[in-house]
């Protein structure tokens, strides 16, 4: 009789396994395909089973637990056992960000000793480290940056995949670092999730082709004798599973699919993964039918480790036992009873290697359950020859910091670039002459940090100047240089001025770096916040033929950007290496990508696929031109199908970031409000996000009171809100250190106009009481102007204070009186 497993959410729940199972999130693990991986080595096998029977039960408990370098130290390492550290997304050795590569390969050392600092006759288990490199070595400055996931989905090359793969892991090993979290092999299903420049495709089966080559890549080939060694590092297929199917493309969101479009959509890229040889597979944020992955008995025990027989480790991700039923981040044995072999706890590690080992002790967590996981990840790190090898900097590659951006490393990026690039229009204009006088223009075309998206140096990619980007080249830059060498010229004007009319004007312009569900959408109406759709109109009244170079991490609504243009480029994300793109606007290689997701016909973000009924794209997966493909193009319909720009009311701040196309920004004292998107500080005010209930889903502002500062949530044109009602502020937010003097809640209209109240009376009151929320009736501030509102929130002052905010919105009054 085969075995029934019950997720303890779902048994929590008292759902039925029978009419409620596809709604309760059960699989059957018989309907899943077959995979076909090798017997395990025996003699390992006796190995390990030593080492278990030598280890403390602190010991044991320690290995499956992995904390953030920002929260743990080496003695940490030490003292608990802890199997592994991670540096998460805004997390660097020393908290610098921008520090050299030799930060990480001394912090690397510093792990692995403190792990193996002798302790009575216990024997010591070398510790692992993981970092998310998923576009290369994105943390390290310098370090060799490939186009973004969406971008080598349009190269059709799983060739491609394998150098990525094998440049990213050498690099990798430069900084003593052993193990990556990719590669991300979702198959995104609704285009406005937050981490579709993540996947390959919309298609299973191309996802499926680039998980085999890219874990290959990264890990080596099993059976070769360098596989998880040398040049090699641990790989990692996530997030497990169907992270890309979540309804309204939600990030951490719920997948409502019955269990056959699972195994069709979301299940095959994981075999594949797991045939390569993936020793680690990450555990998904997200639901199926309402169970959380993390706690997913079925699926995480009986479809991945029984069924597939997958003999590596389950990781979490960044607290995601906290989300299972019943747990919380410090304490959560559901998770480890489900299948998960070691926790992601970041900066609550420690409580919950306490939890853990006091459940053990008193016997709600099996100490068979225990030896598996650490078996599990044991065997991962005897692959990997983490006990046959000292030190990170003793090991091979370790150091040779010429290899981080090494000129052969940038020739593959340059590559993937070249194949990445989706031509959906030319009118007769490409490819460009590069004896030409060419005017370069729009927001992206020489931002560094713009091309390259998330995920890049900083977890959201923000935050960064040219400074941190050595040895790569802008879009700009790349353009440059090839009419330089062509005899033509070249002009930067982000506005599109010129100083002598050119012959063509190349436009580069785009979304803002974003990550995780910092970058959720509820449409896909592209937020042309630079106005390059302005520019590209006023160019062609002037007689100058316009390129589009759009920086996207996902299809988006651009019809009209597109009508403007006289050829339109998807560059997707390409990364450091810009120059890739001018070698096909000039010809020197042919565009050869082709669309990895449907470009939609309006904006309203309804999912769309290829293979859905009655589907009707405006490109179709798979389309493409060449530049022989020179045709006119007919006008594209201008009507997104939903209301342009965006709700005057409702959600301002939210979720770590402005709404819509508003703007955060800083003021200080020479009154210039300075746009921000990352962490920020003009010596009055002092800006970081901080995490609430998600990474890094509040924003913690300090004034320093040294002169009068401000925080701002701007509109980039004038609001009329009189048609609104009776409106007023809602704030959640915390005050971490109150103010001794006054400050100014304003709404802003324009300059000279602003209507204020002094909010420090109400500041104190809430002041060392948590999270609270607070209502403000936008009529106590009595003298805006509500027809041209430019700026519906800010807040001032010149004394020291600290707020930490969660969201702001502007709702319908429902206060009785000002504060």
């Amino acid at each position: 009789m085969k075995p029934v497993y019950v997720t303890a959410s779902v048994a929590a729940l008292g759902l039925s396994l029978h009419a409620n199972a596809q709604q309760a999130g059960i699989a059957t693990p018989q309907q899943w395909p077959v995979v076909s991986l090798p017997k395990k080595d025996q003699e390992a096998e006796r190995r390990i089973d030593a080492l278990i029977a030598s280890m403390s039960l602190e010991q044991k408990v320690g290995q499956i637990v992995q904390g953030d370098i920002a929260s743990v130290t080496p003695d940490d390492v030490a003292r608990y056992h802890l199997g592994s550290v991670l540096n998460g997304g805004s997390s660097a050795p020393k908290g610098d960000d921008f520090g050299p590569a030799s930060n990480w390969l001394g912090a690397a050392d510093a792990y692995w000793e403190a792990s193996m600092r002798p302790d009575g006759k216990l024997t010591r288990v070398p510790v692992m480290w993981g970092s998310d490199a998923v576009h290369g070595h994105n943390n390290i400055i310098g370090a060799t940056l490939f186009p973004h996931n969406v971008g080598l989905g349009a190269a059709r090359n799983p060739e491609l995949m394998r150098q990525i793969g094998e440049i990213t892991a050498k690099e990798l090993r430069v900084t003593g670092l052993d193990w990556t979290f990719a590669p991300t092999i979702a198959v995104a299903r609704d285009d406005r999730w937050g981490r579709t420049y993540e996947s390959f495709a919309e298609d299973p089966a191309l996802v499926t082709a680039y998980a085999r080559s890219f874990v290959e890549g990264l890990q080596g080939r099993r059976g070769a004798p360098d596989w998880l060694r040398g040049p090699h590092v641990i790989a990692t297929a996530k997030h497990f599973i169907a992270d890309g199917g979540t309804e309204g493309g939600r990030d951490r969101g719920d997948a409502r699919l019955p269990e056959t479009e699972l195994i069709r959509l979301h299940a095959p890229a994981y075999a594949a993964a797991l045939e390569a040889g993936a020793q680690t597979v990450m555990a998904s944020f997200s639901s199926w039918n309402s169970v959380k992955m993390h706690g997913n008995e079925r699926l995480l025990t009986g479809v991945l480790k029984r069924h597939w027989g997958f003999d590596g480790f389950v990781v979490g991700d960044w607290d995601g036992h906290a989300k299972v039923t019943g747990c919380t981040a410090t304490n959560c044995p559901a998770a480890l009873l489900a299948g998960l072999d070691m926790y992601m706890a970041p900066s609550s590690g420690k409580s919950i290697y306490q939890s853990t080992l006091t459940g053990v002790r008193a016997g709600t967590i099996p100490l068979p359950q225990l030896d598996d996981a650490v078996r599990r990840v044991l065997r991962v790190k005897m692959r990997a020859g983490l006990f046959d090898v000292g030190k990170p900097s003793t090991r091979p590659y370790a150091g040779r910091y010429e290899l981080l951006g090494a000129p052969e490393h940038r020739a593959v990026a340059r590559q993937a670039v070249q194949q990445s690039l989706v031509l959906l229009k030319n009118s007769g204009l490409l490819p460009l002459k590069p004896s030409a006088r060419i005017l370069v223009a729009g927001d992206g075309a020489d931002d560094l940090a713009k091309q390259s998206g998330g995920w890049t140096i900083t977890w959201q990619g923000t935050g960064t100047a040219p400074r941190h980007f050595p040895g790569a080249t802008s879009i700009w830059a790349g353009l440059r240089d090839a009419v330089a060498a062509g005899g033509g010229s070249a002009e930067l004007s982000v506005q599109g001025r010129y100083t002598r009319k050119p012959d063509a004007a190349v436009v580069v312009f785009g979304e803002d770096p974003y990550a995780e569900f910092q970058g959720d959408r509820a449409d896909l109406l592209f937020d042309d916040k630079a106005n390059a759709l302005e520019i590209m109109r006023r160019l062609k009244v002037e007689g100058i033929p316009v390129v589009a170079v759009f920086l996207s991490g996902r299809p988006l609504w651009v019809n009209r950007h597109i009508n403007a243009a006289d050829a339109f480029v998807a560059a997707w994300l390409p990364g450091s290496e810009g120059a890739g793109v001018s070698d096909v606007l000039f010809g020197r290689s042919d565009f050869r990508g082709k669309l990895p997701f449907s470009w939609p016909r309006d904006a309203k973000g309804t999912p769309l696929n290829v293979g859905d009924r009655d589907y009707r794209p405006l490109f179709p997966f798979g389309y493409g031109l060449k530049l022989s493909d020179r045709q006119p193009a007919r006008p594209l319909p201008e009507n997104p199908g939903i209301a342009l720009g965006f709700s005057p009311t409702g959600p301002l701040f939210e979720r770590g970031r402005a709404t819509g196309n508003r703007l955060l920004q800083i003021g200080g004292a020479n009154d210039s409000p300075q746009t921000i998107a990352g962490p920020a500080d003009n010596g009055s005010v002092q800006v970081r996000a901080v995490d609430r209930e998600a990474q890094e889903d509040a924003l913690e502002v300090s004034w320093t009171g040294r002169s009068r500062g401000g925080l701002v949530i701007a509109h980039p044109r004038p609001v009329d809100l009189t048609r609104a009602g009776q409106l007023a502020l809602l704030m959640n937010l915390k005050v971490d250190f109150a103010p001794k003097g006054p400050v100014q809640l304003e709404v802003r209209c324009g300059q000279g106009c602003t209507g204020r109240i002094d909010i420090a009376p109400m500041l104190n009151r809430l002041a060392g009481k948590g999270w609270q929320q607070t209502q403000i009736p936008v009529a106590c501030l009595a003298s805006a102007d509500l027809s041209k509102v430019t700026a519906p929130f800010a807040i001032s002052s010149s004394n020291a204070m600290r707020l930490t905010f969660a969201s702001v919105a502007l709702v319908r009054s429902t206060a009785a009186a000002c504060p």
